[in-house]
C-alpha cells in the first residue's frame, strides 16, 4: 500500500454554516467518510487547517499574509490514506464531503517514502 495526501481546496462552507442543521449534516459525512475508511485500514490521518497563515516566498523570503479565502486555491485540511495506486486513492477521493460545493477540490498527491528519497540520495 502507498500513502496518498489528499488537500481539500475550495468548498465554500460558509452557505451551511449559517445553518446548525445543514452544518451538522455536512460534518457528519465528514465523520461517515473517514470512518469509513479507517475500518477498511485506509485512513492514516487527517486535520482541518485554519483560514490564517503566512507566506514565505522567494530568494529574499519575503513574509506575507496568507491564503487567502476567496480563491479556491485555499487548502482548508488534508487527509493521508493508504492506496494501491492513484486510481484507487482518486476513487476514495471521489467519496470525499467536499465535493458536495461546485468549487470543492481534492488534490490527490503520492506521499513520497523514506526509501524512495534514500534511492535519491544514492
Amino acid at each position: 500500500m502507498k500513502e496518498f495526501l489528499f488537500l481539500f481546496r475550495g468548498g465554500d462552507a460558509r452557505e451551511v454554516q449559517h445553518d446548525n442543521e445543514k452544518w451538522k449534516l455536512h460534518m457528519d459525512r465528514w465523520m461517515i467518510w473517514m470512518r469509513e475508511l479507517a475500518e477498511k485500514k485506509q485512513f492514516v490521518s487527517a486535520q482541518p487547517l485554519t483560514d490564517t497563515g503566512r507566506m514565505v516566498s522567494g530568494t529574499k523570503k519575503i513574509i506575507s499574509d496568507g491564503p487567502y479565502l476567496e480563491g479556491k486555491e485555499f487548502v482548508g485540511g488534508y487527509l493521508i490514506c493508504l492506496a494501491e495506486n492513484y486510481e484507487s486513492a482518486v476513487a476514495i477521493a471521489q467519496g470525499c464531503p467536499i465535493l458536495e460545493f461546485d468549487d470543492g477540490m481534492v488534490e490527490v498527491r503520492e506521499v513520497r517514502l523514506a526509501e524512495q528519497i534514500d534511492e535519491l540520495k544514492a
